[in-house]
């Protein structure tokens, strides 16, 4: 069953922008965060962004002041990418945090090129 459903990815040049979207199912209970992680190949998994229950946010070194995580009233987060360079390219993947465990998305691929 799919619990978490990633969209947004794809082709756009370097300076542009991006939005990715990830919806989790109602069946995932008590989530206290959901947050965004990146992996290139040959290169080591990465935290982008994280939203916790209270709205607080983090950010990774590399993606700060130009990404934005959010969330809509019916707990869609979104990650807004804007300035996109070419180290951005990687595949991105949503997480929700619950009392379950944790709960991944099947990523989306993001590439930023010329």
């Amino acid at each position: 069953q799919v619990q978490l459903v990633e969209s947004g990815g794809g082709l756009v040049q370097p300076g542009g922008s991006l939005r990715l979207s990830c919806a989790p199912s109602r069946s995932i209970f008590s989530i206290y965060a959901m947050g965004w992680y990146r992996q290139a190949p040959g290169k080591q998994r990465e935290l982008v962004a994280l939203i916790a229950k209270s709205g607080l946010t983090d950010y990774g070194d590399s993606v700060k002041d130009r990404f934005t995580i959010s969330r809509d009233n019916a707990n869609t987060v979104y990650l807004q990418m804007n300035s996109l360079k070419p180290e951005d390219t990687a595949i991105y993947r949503c997480s929700a945090l619950s009392s379950a465990g944790a709960y991944w998305g099947q990523g989306t691929q993001v590439t930023v090129s010329s």
